[in-house]
């Protein structure tokens, strides 16, 4: 367990981490400039959102925020943005167009839903409440690069998606040393492909290890370097080379992904510390998907069940 909560980093940079790094126990950041402040994503629920913004409040006070970026579309990274009043709200194209797609309300609606499919969700979401949230989506948004000004220090957005999701961006600050990677990394638990392909998430890696900063904020766990970069880099490109090789021999996905999971076990030296191993689960449909057109992919609560399979949470 890492500490959570206000870390200062290199120069005026900070982050908000939060324990553990598990299914939506997301980070944020802060980049300062001359009076004004950028902040790197909102939490899962409005409370935690509020523990953060109170946590950056000796800061924003004299550094208020007049910019916020949302790395990706996942809740955990956007939806505490109507508490954020007043900035602006920037993300890739992409990501604002998909952050429609999995409302507050539908993971409300899920969590309480009876029987195994509530039982799963709850498991892996029952921390937070879902209820009262506004989605709060991006005023501004853009492709490939944009550059911005943070009281006079220049930041960096970079689109690498589509990876983890279909508009995935991280967040350079040269002046400190920092890179926000977002759901690009996952330290200490396994990283989860929901769009891919696998390939382009590896090429993601190796961009912010040619950034050379020497701090790196993950979207989950805890601060790295790029050693971290590349377990996440290397454990990519083995599920994908061997979701390769059984695609070819014909084994189906979810057979693939038991099967994968079985060898790969103890074979990547960091992979027996890894939290949320059922993942290969998603990872290896996804690399199926990019290789085979017309793959039919198991809809997410189905996904959901077979990682609690894999994990030892219900029976196979």
């Amino acid at each position: 367990m890492y500490e959570q909560g206000f870390h200062r980093l290199g120069g005026s940079a900070f982050a908000w981490l939060q324990p553990n790094g598990s299914w939506g126990w997301s980070n944020a950041g802060l980049v300062t400039g001359d009076g004004v402040s950028l902040l790197v994503d909102t939490l899962y629920d409005l409370k935690l959102t509020q523990a953060m913004l109170d946590g950056f409040g000796e800061i924003t006070k004299t550094a208020p925020i007049a910019t916020l970026v949302n790395t990706h579309a996942n809740g955990d990274h956007c939806y505490g943005n109507e508490l954020v009043t007043g900035a602006t709200i920037v993300a890739s194209k992409a990501a604002a167009h998909e952050m429609t797609d999995v409302p507050p309300s539908m993971m409300a609606a899920l969590a309480t839903m009876p029987g195994e499919t509530g039982d799963v969700f709850r498991r892996y979401f029952g921390s937070f409440d879902f209820e009262g949230i506004t989605l709060t989506l991006p005023t501004q948004t853009f492709e490939g690069h944009l550059h911005l000004d943070v009281g006079g220090k220049p930041v960096e957005l970079i689109e690498v998606g589509p990876a983890h999701t279909m508009g995935d961006v991280i967040v350079h600050s040269p002046d400190d040393g920092v890179v926000f990677t977002g759901d690009i990394l996952f330290i200490g638990g396994t990283p989860i492909v929901w769009a891919g392909p696998l390939l382009n998430w590896v090429t993601a890696c190796d961009r912010i290890i040619e950034l050379g900063a020497a701090t790196i904020v993950p979207g989950h766990g805890p601060i790295t370097n790029a050693d971290g970069v590349r377990s996440v880099r290397d454990y990519l490109a083995t599920v994908d080379a061997e979701a390769a090789k059984r695609q070819v021999a014909g084994m189906n996905a979810w057979d693939a992904a038991r099967d994968i999971h079985q060898e790969l076990w103890g074979r990547i030296p960091t992979l027996p510390e890894w939290s949320e191993f059922g993942r290969i689960v998603v990872n290896v449909d996804t690399s199926y998907r990019s290789r085979e057109q017309g793959h039919q992919s198991a809809n997410v609560v189905e996904q959901f069940r077979r990682m609690a399979v894999i994990e030892g949470f219900l029976p196979g």
